[in-house]
């Protein structure tokens, strides 16, 4: 079995560029971490089975749900419960880690030309 290393969050948020396009750092009991860099609005989406946390590291993020708005500061997580549609908006530069199952789409149940289907590791 391989020991993990530590993950080093700034260095792996430094070494990508691109918006909503969630990179693998590690991964534990089927679930992975995730961190991603979000600028602008995503699109209104759920995921099924699948809960999904966002921790915001930097910036300021707002998850738009059908019925408010949670704005999230840097240290401030929030859980978007199973099936709930929620929307992610960026108003400048955040950074994030997400946590959430392996089998998380992160376009939900939308398929579109902002969906990964493979997530690259870093």
């Amino acid at each position: 079995m391989d020991i993990p290393q530590k993950v080093n969050l700034a260095e792996k948020l430094a070494s990508f560029s691109d918006y909503w396009s969630p990179k693998v750092v590690g991964e534990l009991n089927g679930q992975q971490v995730r961190l991603s860099k979000m600028k602008g609005a995503f699109i209104w989406h759920r995921h099924d089975h699948e809960d999904e946390l966002f921790l915001v590291l930097k910036g300021r993020l707002t998850i738009e749900l059908r019925d408010r708005a949670v704005q999230l500061e840097p240290g401030e997580f929030f859980i978007v419960p199973r099936g709930v549609e929620h929307k992610p908006v960026a108003d400048g530069e955040v950074e994030a880690l997400m946590f959430e199952p392996a089998t998380t789409l992160n376009t939900g149940q939308q398929r579109n030309e902002r969906t990964i289907d493979n997530l690259d590791r870093i």
